[in-house]
């Protein structure tokens, strides 16, 4: 703690001790510029490792941005135009959050855009809520809604 706030001290930055905390991150995790540090389990060999994850706090608001850009009062835009809207919050999000283990929540987000597009492209042309929408490849494909996995790349936590 002491060399921290050295290091802070010689970069003209106040320690906010209410929020500092010294924590063992493999048993701790904690939360730092919208990334959750904490160990994850790899799913293909079953060992833990240290990484950083987007936040559910910032997934659930990316999600609460997208059901706002296609709400109800938005239906006046073109589909172009929307499309166009949400691909930049998608994009500028994904960009953000691509260091560490981010598929998980790009998927939960990515999920939720093609439901909220299909939602919105069902009350633009009037249809009742019980027909079912566009499937998620016509989004993609037709329409021009951005796939994080193709359209950002992830940076790799140890290069």
């Amino acid at each position: 703690m002491t060399a921290m706030r050295q290091m802070m001290g010689k970069l003209r930055l106040t320690v906010n001790e209410r929020k500092t905390r010294q924590c063992s991150v493999r048993d701790d995790p904690f939360t730092f510029l919208g990334f959750t540090f904490g160990r994850q389990v790899s799913w293909r060999t079953g060992r833990p490792y240290l990484t950083p994850v987007p936040s559910k706090k910032k997934v659930q608001a990316i999600c609460r941005k997208i059901s706002v850009a296609t709400s109800r009062s938005t239906t006046w835009r073109d589909t172009d135009e929307q499309v166009a809207h949400l691909n930049r919050v998608l994009r500028g999000w994904a960009n953000y959050f691509r260091l560490g283990y981010v598929t998980g929540a790009w998927a939960v987000v990515q999920q939720h855009a093609c439901r909220r597009l299909r939602w919105w492209l069902r009350r633009k042309r009037g249809r009742s809520a019980g027909v079912e929408g566009p499937p998620d490849l016509r989004l993609y494909d037709e329409y021009g809604l951005v796939k994080l996995t193709v359209a950002v790349r992830r940076l790799p936590l140890w290069a």
